[in-house]
């Protein structure tokens, strides 16, 4: 499987880490060891399915071995929910990065869609990661579970914050119940996992949508609105 996002670049063609004189500072060598795990359990889970990944396999493709895994996680479990929140940190950082650099005046629907398209672009720029995220993190037990939830909760927060700083900018946006934050979240979460599962790449084909859906709950928008 060719590996295209940077989130799992492995290390599998490449020689470990220095020893010796050539060797790293031991925080620089912890540092190194875990950003190669993270790594390679997304390629690996992306490849394989999590289910079927050993910690044989993690350290394999990171080029570490095992003692340094367990250095860094108890087990296959802790690495993901590692690599996912990793990832997750990551990609919310560059909604806000994205979206955060629109002059003060630009309109309310038109910051909704920077941030649709960065998280789309996102995860079409990393699709290893989506797919490990999307469809395989769940299978990681109960504690993947409640990571789920509590991302859940994150990106929720992101759109309450877009919708107050709507309602502050645009008399005609409803109020909404927390609840709604959180079921736009759930909606565009099961539109991405059904485009992922059936093989679809170009996730930024979903940028409409998401960004109806969105002013749908959030702004008290018909779905056919053409946005100002």
């Amino acid at each position: 499987m060719k590996q295209e996002g940077s989130l799992a670049r492995t290390h599998e063609q490449e020689p470990g880490l220095p020893r010796g004189r050539a060797s790293l500072p031991a925080d620089a060598v912890r540092a190194a060891q875990r950003e190669r795990l993270i790594r390679a359990i997304i390629a690996a889970s992306a490849e394989s399915g999590y289910l079927r990944v050993t910690v044989a396999d993690v350290v394999s493709r990171a080029k570490v071995s095992r003692a340094a895994f367990y250095a860094h996680f108890a087990d296959k479990d802790e690495c993901l929910l590692a690599a996912t929140r990793y990832g997750r940190r990551v990609l919310i950082d560059r909604i806000t990065a994205e979206t955060g650099a629109l002059p003060r005046e630009t309109a309310p629907a038109e910051a909704l869609r920077v941030a649709c398209r960065a998280f789309l672009r996102f995860l079409t720029g990393e699709p290893e990661f989506t797919r490990v995220f999307y469809l395989e993190f769940p299978s990681a037990g109960p504690r993947a579970l409640a990571r789920l939830v509590e991302a859940q909760r994150r990106f929720a927060r992101l759109n309450e914050v877009w919708h107050q700083r709507a309602l502050a900018a645009d008399p005609r946006v409803p109020a909404v119940p927390q609840e709604a934050y959180l079921a736009a979240v759930g909606a565009t979460t099961e539109l991405v996992r059904a485009a992922v599962h059936s093989g679809q790449t170009r996730l930024t084909d979903l940028e409409d949508t998401l960004v109806r859906l969105h002013l749908a709950i959030l702004g008290g928008r018909p779905w056919d609105h053409e946005e100002a």
